[in-house]
């Protein structure tokens, strides 16, 4: 039935519980909470009755999912997506995609640890070393990212036992909200009695017959894993994918692209006209006549590639064969001309305009859609403001994708108690996460910024003591924090000075 919860609730109460009517009394509300995840709200009514229609939202974001999924096949968008995933995802054989980083979480370092150890499983159900590319790749295209939990439910101290991907066009996530008419005044105004959210799953495979939402099954939040883009609508409060500005531009360039073959093909030839001196023969004569030269001159060989023969095509008419005309008697008689091709086919600046729309609304340099430009390591000058901007938004891209794994850490530690909830909701916002580096570019680049920072030294040396205190040079030139000062003076003293240099050890 679905009306039956389906799935397993922890650390909280359940959710058609999630506020009381004691809670209501004590908090007040006539706004309902906030939608901007993606969730669908339903009023005071059935639990599917109002769930049928929302204006066509349900359908216009499954159809604009599959819109992203056919957005993301063209080439340049596919190239584009793979420059995204490539530097938000690096994957590397001796080291994890994503690390867990617990330093400012304010606990002890036997829960840390099992902290570290839960989330090392959570990455080997994902098998996050083999697919996280793809995934991250899947969450990008689709904009949400579904997964089913399932626990022993014998046992559900175990933890997780399996994680199931959920094609986002069958689930969708539904919050119900009861309200009340109180009377205010003169007035009667809504207030918020109770709210309840949950998924719900329905089978609407393309392939089979349309689907209701009363076959639906309802599930509990605790047993689904959900994260999305982070982009919402402000009209329709629906969470839209990043590919959502790509779509106008795309078109527009599928369009052009059509526009110039079409062009090229049908104006790229040269066509010949033939004047045919008909004399003063019939008009019927004079046709018959002029299908008797054409039928006798015309050259119509073609060759078919399935079978590698030369036919005679001679009875077929195509928009490129050459135009034979007739003349009376009185003209200059029979005359050849040529009809010259198109002019400007070598012109693709309408393409490369709406190509570089395309990259723009991607978020992706432009440059890197030149292939003929080489890759540049480069120095701090050379640092293009594109990518300045390009790398700012791969880390709101992966902040936004940890919610997954997030998800998954405080579901995995409350089943196995090594935490409660409010613990959970204490630590959660210090818990942080390190990703993988290209480690090639970034020792080059952190050789490059050091090399920098020892020439700008090495001029300012004759200041030093004059202008310049040897503290504020550490601090501001060497970028050196009191941490790195402690232990780089610690070490020079267990080391001691240079041989032939303890002057110049003195003073630094």
């Amino acid at each position: 039935m679905p009306l039956d919860i389906f799935g397993f609730s922890i650390g909280r109460k359940k959710p058609q519980e999630l506020i009381s009517p004691q809670e209501a009394k004590e908090k007040k509300s006539f706004v309902e909470p906030d939608s901007y995840d993606g969730t669908y709200t339903l009023e005071t009514g059935g639990v599917f009755g109002a769930f049928v229609d929302f204006h066509g939202g349900i359908r216009d974001e499954n159809a604009l999912i599959q819109q992203y999924r056919t957005s993301s096949m063209f080439p340049e968008v596919d190239q584009a997506i793979e420059d995204i995933v490539n530097e938000a995802v690096i994957m590397d054989t001796d080291n994890k995609p994503i690390k867990l980083d617990l330093e400012n979480v304010d606990m002890s370092d036997t829960i840390k640890n099992k902290i570290y150890n839960e989330y090392d499983g959570i990455l080997r159900l994902l098998e996050f070393h083999k697919k996280g590319s793809d995934l991250f790749r899947r969450w990008y295209v689709d904009s949400k990212l579904y997964f089913h939990i399932l626990i022993d439910e014998e046992n559900p101290q175990k933890g997780i036992s399996e994680l199931r991907a959920i094609d986002p066009v069958k689930i969708k996530k539904i919050r119900k909200v009861d309200k009340q008419q109180q009377h205010i005044g003169t007035g009667q105004i809504p207030f918020i009695k109770k709210v309840e959210e949950f998924f719900v799953y329905t089978n609407t495979d393309k392939n089979s017959p349309v689907q209701t939402p009363s076959t639906g099954i309802k599930i509990a939040p605790d047993s689904i894993c959900y994260t999305h883009s982070g982009v919402i609508d402000g009209n329709s409060r629906r969470v839209i994918g990043y590919l959502q500005k790509a779509i106008r531009p795309l078109n527009m360039l599928r369009q052009i692209e059509d526009a110039v073959v079409i062009y090229r093909i049908s104006r790229a030839p040269e066509r010949r006209i033939f004047y045919i001196d008909v004399g003063n023969l019939p008009k019927n004569k004079a046709e018959q006549y002029l299908r008797d030269i054409m039928n006798r001159y015309r050259n119509k060989l073609t060759y078919d590639a399935a079978t590698g023969e030369i036919k005679d095509g001679r009875q077929h008419m195509h928009m490129l064969e050459d135009y034979w005309l007739p003349r009376r008697e009185g003209g200059r008689g029979t005359e050849i001309t040529t009809l010259d091709g198109g002019q400007n086919l070598g012109e693709m600046e309408d393409v490369e305009y709406l190509l570089r729309k395309v990259y723009r609304s991607l978020n992706v340099p432009i440059s890197r859609m030149e292939s003929d430009n080489g890759f540049n390591l480069g120095r701090s000058a050379e640092i293009t403001r594109d990518e300045v901007k390009f790398f700012k938004f791969i880390e709101k891209l992966r902040m936004r994708f940890v919610e997954l794994f997030l998800s998954l850490l405080r579901t995995q530690l409350i089943l196995k108690g090594i935490m409660s909830e409010d613990d959970w909701n204490n630590i959660s916002p210090d818990i942080g996460f390190i990703f993988n580096q290209d480690s090639h570019f970034s020792e080059l680049k952190h050789t490059e910024i050091l090399k920098e920072r020892l020439d700008l030294l090495s001029q300012m040396d004759e200041y030093i003591g004059r202008y310049y205190s040897t503290e504020w040079i550490r601090r501001n030139i060497l970028k050196q924090s009191d941490e790195d000062i402690q232990l780089i003076d610690s070490q020079i003293q267990q080391e001691g000075p240079p041989e032939g240099e303890e002057d110049m050890g003195e003073e630094y």
